[in-house]
């Protein structure tokens, strides 16, 4: 997949909080920030994302997408 965004930074999950609608995921990232992004719970349950997973984030924009490898 060839991605259109030119930022990428490596993060591992550390926190879901679903409902039927929407997710928030929680990622810790080299340095000492913290960045977040809601998604669909839908792709939260394709993705099978869960604390520990170790993903790259996509930052375009105003979204932070994850992309699990």
């Amino acid at each position: 997949m060839k991605l259109g965004a030119r930022n990428a930074i490596t993060g591992k999950v550390t926190n879901v909080q679903s409902d039927k609608i929407m997710s928030l995921i929680k990622f810790d990232v080299t340095g000492p920030i913290e960045m977040a992004s809601v998604i669909t719970t839908e792709s939260l349950e394709e993705m099978n994302l869960k604390p520990g997973d170790t993903v790259e984030l996509v930052v375009k924009a105003i979204h932070v997408l994850p992309i699990k490898k």
